[in-house]
């Protein structure tokens, strides 16, 4: 059976209009003649989304008990059933409510596919697994509903539906995506033009990488190997070298002047693993590469032109930056060199080739190192000495061997000295075999004349062969020696960086791997001081520096206090105490002290806001409650103070009901004013910790009655459902009152006429959940935290309610007994508000559906 196709609707906020176009593609497709079924559609009480149904065939949705109430989900079985052409399935995130067969909508509609039905369905851009933690930065909420990004990068069709943020706004202002009653609050909250147009930004980037891994399907499964410029990308090779700023830079401006081009940054490692580029050099680089937008990559080749074209063709680039040669002009002339040899097998990508400072120069590599011990070697120069006329002598006792046979074991003693001595002791050993066999044993004997071309030949094979296998055997053991040195760097570079990642403080778990690795005293990093730039002698005066990180003891206090110091830059500096360490080991603190720098700035972008959290979370509140005294509270002030100066007013005579109504109103403003002032008091007692809690045993059925009753007729509907077995709560009797009033009252002021809210209560190992569900507007997820700030009311208009404490109160009333409230999605629509409170004697879990 061939598996159904999934076609995604994306849209960047809700109200874009995914759902109604979704309709219309249905529509399209049954006009066709095309079998097409609503599995489930929601219309959130749009009426243009509701009556773009028409005449579509809608399959009946089933209806799911959960913690005494009910709710309805999609009829997957009947849907499978039915088996239509296409179903309708809207809100590909939705996560079912428990008791469902699979815990989310997309698992759904993947038994849709299987069983061969095409999918057409919905989902916002906030919703995407990947993009959950940017949205959340963006929008100051976090999104629990998300799917795996595989599902839909799976998809057949991703069709962006696309609206500018102005016109959203108006959508919105229209009441055309949410009730009256919630558009102030949508519009100054998450539908903000920043907001938007950020989202709009992420739909369209995603839809993009998700066209470019089509692109590049489609380009793999034709061979087609040529560059496609679709999309500006600029590639940018490093070779390690002090050049690699510039050229970096250089790129970024080339990048920059194409909108939405990429920047990569490439560094071609020899294929041996051996070390070639310093890597402090090419750590600093990478930094700078990511801090202008771009991506850093490391490939291994031999054959550094074809590796760079290889991987420029890869991505798909069309730029190519190379910096100009540092090769001397006699090495040019046996060589083209990088630049010269990718310029001419480039093809259609443009290469360019910057000039910088160190064009032309020398390029100076690392000190090569030894290939053996100055031990060895001075062995290998004994034995040269010693070992051949030994040899000779040997030889000559032995009667009948030919001048071939000499050869050979002449070249066989040579071979031993080059594994035991090196290069410089085997060419003495070939040098002085090729006198004695000339001497010895060459025609005419005891001259350095040979009579037969034959033996010349001989003598110059042996003298060939004999420097060729001394060469390769040095070669081999310097890079022996290399391959253990870069081994050891790397496995030092990986253990300190895993320790960066593990530790808590990364600069001082740095500072102290780097001392353990090293053995060393102490490390310091070093800051210069602002006073002390251009200083003479700065590097000895301790008072010039700044000790911004230090690990062991006594850490140095300037430069020149250590026996190693590393600049990072112009004002930072690494200091290493203890010992003075080699020249190949400069080269591995050098890359730990660039990732210092680093990890120093985190740590102080880290501090700020921490800093700056406190400051804006007082002003806001400062401000808040400058609105809410200026405003909120004024307005029983002027209904108490209209009341009273009509009561003493001597020009008006009231009859007895009138002036029982001044009363009333004026005695109702006070209360309203004595519950605003009493919520303002305990929420400072809260913020400054000194609320008196003074917990006990009560039970849920006797404090749920006393809430209703101070609520008075308007909570005369609301149905209660609390087990007799319910067993008891621990807390304070006042302060419990308090939150279930304010919540219940909340529940009340959102419930639609003649759908009161319903109040259930559940036990739990060792807690007792109290869940007051209403039925109306609801709130979007990404709004919950929202509700609970202090003078939040979410866009309510009518100011007479209070200064939005309540909630926010309720909340830190219930944690300061060491309860909880959270906010869940009423299923079918609505907010069920969720109270924990610890239970006074552990009880089982009920069966049931748990959280």
């Amino acid at each position: 059976m061939a598996r159904g196709e999934l076609r995604i609707y994306l849209g960047a906020a809700p109200g874009v209009g995914k759902t109604y176009e979704m309709l219309e593609e249905a529509h399209r497709r049954a006009e066709r003649g095309t079998d097409v079924v609503i599995g489930l559609v929601e219309t959130h009480g749009r009426p243009h989304t509701a009556a773009m149904i028409g005449d579509l065939e809608v399959v009946p949705r089933r209806t799911v008990a959960y913690r005494g109430a009910e709710f309805t989900e999609m009829d997957l079985d009947a849907v499978l059933a039915r088996r239509p052409d296409v179903a309708v399935v809207d809100e590909l995130a939705h996560t079912n409510v428990p008791g469902s067969r699979n815990e989310k909508r997309w698992q759904d509609i993947q038994e849709l596919l299987d069983a061969g039905i095409t999918v057409l369905t919905t989902v916002n851009i906030q919703h995407l697994e990947s993009l959950n933690d940017v949205v959340a930065q963006i929008t100051g909420t976090t999104q629990r509903e998300t799917v795996p990004d595989q599902i839909v990068r799976a998809a057949e069709q991703v069709e962006l539906v696309d609206m500018t943020p102005e016109a959203l706004r108006r959508r919105m202002a229209h009441g055309n995506i949410y009730r009256p009653d919630k558009i102030d609050a949508a519009l100054g909250n998450y539908f903000r033009v920043g907001n938007l147009t950020a989202l709009r930004e992420l739909a369209l980037l995603w839809l993009a990488d998700k066209v470019d891994e089509q692109l590049d399907r489609y380009r793999a499964q034709q061979g087609i190997s040529a560059t496609w410029e679709a999309r500006e990308r600029v590639v940018v090779a490093l070779t390690g070298g002090p050049e690699g700023e510039t050229l970096i830079r250089r790129a970024a401006r080339i990048a920059a002047r194409s909108k939405g081009a990429d920047l990569l940054a490439v560094h071609v490692a020899r294929s041996d693993g051996l070390a070639g580029a310093d890597p402090a050099q090419l750590a600093r680089q990478r930094v700078l590469v990511e801090s202008l937008g771009g991506t850093y990559h490391q490939v291994l080749g031999t054959d550094i032109p074809a590796a760079l074209l290889d991987f420029a063709r890869g991505v798909n680039a069309t730029q190519l930056v190379l910096g100009a040669s540092r090769r001397g002009r006699i090495a040019q002339i046996f060589s083209q060199g990088v630049g010269v040899t990718t310029t001419a097998l480039s093809g259609p990508i443009d290469v360019h080739l910057v000039t910088h400072p160190e064009a032309g120069r020398r390029r100076r590599g690392a000190e090569v190192p030894a290939a053996l011990s100055r031990r060895r070697r001075l062995l290998g120069f004994a034995l040269a000495g010693l070992g051949m006329p030994a040899l000779t002598a040997l030889l000559k006792a032995l009667p009948g061997l030919t001048l071939t046979s000499d050869i050979l074991l002449f070249l066989a003693a040579v071979v031993g000295v080059a594994l035991v001595g090196g290069l410089w002791p085997a060419l003495v050993a070939a040098l002085g075999g090729s006198l004695l066999l000339n001497w010895f044993f060459t025609p005419p004997y005891y001259t350095l004349t040979i009579a037969e071309g034959e033996n010349l030949l001989a003598i110059g094979v042996f003298v060939g062969v004999a420097v060729a296998v001394s060469w390769i055997v040095d070669v081999a053991a310097r890079r022996t020696r290399e391959a253990a040195r870069a081994s050891a760097d790397a496995q030092t570079l990986a253990t300190v960086a895993g320790g960066v990642l593990r530790g808590a403080r990364p600069l001082t778990a740095l500072l102290d791997r780097l001392r353990e690795t090293f053995g060393l005293r102490a490390v310091s990093v070093l800051e210069l001081v602002a006073e002390a730039e251009g200083r003479p002698g700065r590097a000895r005066d301790e008072q010039a520096w700044r000790v911004v990180a230090s690990v062991g003891d006594a850490p140095p206090c300037s430069p020149s206090a250590g026996e190693t110091s590393v600049p990072v830059d112009e004002r930072l500096t690494v200091v290493l105490a203890g010992r003075r360490l080699e020249a190949a080991d400069r080269r591995v603190v050098e890359a730990f002290a660039a990732q210092a720098a680093v990890a120093l700035r985190q740590e102080r972008l880290t501090e700020q806001a921490a800093a700056a959290r406190p400051l804006a979370e007082a002003d806001r509140m400062r401000t808040a409650l400058l609105a809410a005294v200026s405003h909120d509270l004024r307005t029983p002030l002027a209904s108490a103070k209209a009341a009273v100066s009509s009561l003493r007013s001597h020009d008006v005579d009231f009859d007895p009901d009138d002036q029982a109504e001044l009363l009333a109103t004026a005695d109702e403003s006070l209360d309203r004013l004595s519950r605003l002032v009493a919520n303002l008091l305990d929420m400072s007692r809260l913020q400054a910790g000194a609320l008196g809690v003074h917990p006990v045993p009560i039970g849920l059925e006797d404090a749920v009655p006393r809430a209703l009753d101070e609520l008075g007729p308007s909570a005369a509907d609301v149905r209660t459902d609390i087990p007799a077995d319910l067993p008891a709560v621990t807390a304070d009797p006042g302060l419990l009152e308090r939150v279930l009033v304010n919540i219940i009252a909340n529940a009340l002021r959102h419930s639609p006429p003649g759908q009161p809210p319903t109040i259930t209560a559940s036990a739990h190992t060792g807690q007792v959940e109290l869940r007051i569900i209403d039925t109306g507007p609801g709130i979007p997820e990404d709004q919950w935290e929202h509700v609970f700030l202090p003078f939040q009311r979410l866009g309510d208009r009518d100011n007479t309610t209070g200064v939005g404490l309540g909630l926010a109160l309720s909340r830190g009333l219930a944690e300061a007994m060491g309860g909880s409230i959270t906010p869940e999605t009423t299923p079918g629509g609505g907010l069920t508000m969720v109270l924990r409170l610890p239970a006074a004697t552990p009880t089982d879990p009920p069966e049931g559906p748990q959280e």
